[in-house]
């Protein structure tokens, strides 16, 4: 009479460690990948991806264990795999991610061991080995994943599609290149520009990053073509070359809008995309070389994120073209680069024309003082940012001047 509890206590434990497996997942991504990955990496860069596969798994794991069932390395695998897979494609190295696996398990076992009470050490027992097998599946998924992964025919295509778009941009030749990458070649492509707007990375995790945005935005223009997509990406920037055959001839302008905000969200920064479509095979250099210059247009011009036409900055465009005009035009602003402060004045008044309140605030100043400012940009340029005409002409020389600053030196 003096003991109340069943004669199994295994449903009393998982049920307590299933209660409480939200909070085990978090603790066991924190002692895990958050312990051994590069402290370069942005906080949440695993709880996307990692997270719902450790609770998933973890409660299946759980319920198969209440119910004396054997948890198969086959549903092991299933959780497992295809996010190690991702990592092994990122390159993360698979010492640290064996390590970070160990510490996870280390976790479990602590938060057991907190629940469990001194008479089901039994169960506890049980429930460790049953853990220790988990554990033994989960390594053998990922060691395997990883070499499937560095030996797989589908990584030399992926090159190839690269190396395929490559030679298309730079007007090479490119029957072979397709074969290898197992792609027909197309009479005309949709030729589209990709631009991050974010200061150059460094550290051990800048790599990584590279990797992971690559992957994201080949799974994104795979599944918006229905099809392997040539492209070109160093993670800040590159050229995708979109077939126009009957899969996407019926893409329009708002699935390229769409995908312009999804590559924001996915990788934190303002993305620009650029679109250029019914391109000949023959002209996909010269309308690759000016989507990439409309995405910097965009960007300098402090344009919001998203996806432009050639139509949405068709007087930038045009001011920025060689010759005689352009060196004139940049050299209009050659008397300001001495002063960063009217330089910063004019690109604040040029975004928020005549709300000079709003201008004087985002650059921390009092409306006078910017105002001032102004008067000195007229003085030295000759050219008043208070005038419609004027304003037009200082912005599209600073324009030109970013993009071509050597030129403006001379």
């Amino acid at each position: 009479m003096l003991v109340e509890h069943p004669v199994s206590a295994s449903p009393t434990l998982t049920t307590r460690l299933l209660t409480r497996w939200p909070q085990i997942a978090e603790r066991i991504l924190a002692d895990g990948l958050g312990a051994t990955a590069p402290a370069e990496l942005p906080a949440d860069h695993f709880t996307a991806e990692v997270l719902p596969t450790i609770y998933a798994c973890g409660r299946a794991v759980l319920e198969a264990i209440a119910a004396d069932r054997e948890f198969t390395y086959a549903e092991v695998s299933a959780f497992v795999a295809p996010v190690a897979e991702r990592h092994a494609e990122d390159r993360l190295p698979l010492p640290m991610l064996v390590s970070a696996i160990h510490g996870s398990a280390q976790a479990v076992l602590a938060e057991a061991s907190a629940l469990a009470d001194p008479t089901e050490m039994g169960e506890f027992l049980r429930v460790f080995g049953r853990l220790l097998e988990l554990l033994r599946h989960i390594n053998m998924t990922v060691v395997e994943t990883y070499t499937e992964v560095e030996q797989s025919i589908y990584h030399a295509e992926r090159e190839a599609r690269r190396e395929l778009c490559s030679a298309l941009v730079r007007g090479l030749p490119a029957e072979e290149l397709a074969a290898r990458a197992d792609t027909i070649l197309a009479e005309q492509y949709t030729v589209l520009a990709i631009h991050l707007s974010e200061p150059p990375r460094t550290g051990s995790a800048a790599n990584l990053m590279t990797r992971r945005r690559i992957r994201v935005l080949q799974r994104a223009l795979d599944e918006l073509t229905g099809t392997t997509t040539p492209a070109t990406f160093d993670g800040a920037s590159g050229i995708a070359l979109l077939s126009n055959n009957s899969e996407t001839e019926v893409l329009d302008a708002q699935r390229f809008d769409d995908l312009a905000t999804l590559l924001s969200e996915q990788f934190g920064v303002t993305v620009y995309l650029a679109e250029f479509s019914g391109v000949s095979r023959e002209a996909i250099p010269a309308a690759a070389k000016d989507a990439s210059e409309l995405t910097e247009l965009a960007r300098l011009r402090g344009r919001p994120g998203g996806c432009y036409r050639l139509d949405d900055l068709l007087l930038e465009y045009q001011l920025t073209r060689p010759g005689p005009a352009r060196e004139r035009l940049a050299q209009r602003v050659i008397p300001l680069l001495s002063s960063p402060h009217l330089i910063e004045a004019l690109e604040a008044h040029l975004r928020h024309g005549a709300d000079r309140k709003t201008a004087s605030r985002r650059i921390h100043v009092h409306p006078n003082t910017f105002t001032y400012r102004l008067r000195r940009i007229a003085e030295v340029t000759g050219l008043d940012p208070a005038d419609p005409t004027d304003s037009r002409m200082l912005a599209a020389a600073l324009t030109v001047h970013r993009l071509h600053p050597q030129r403006a030196e001379e």
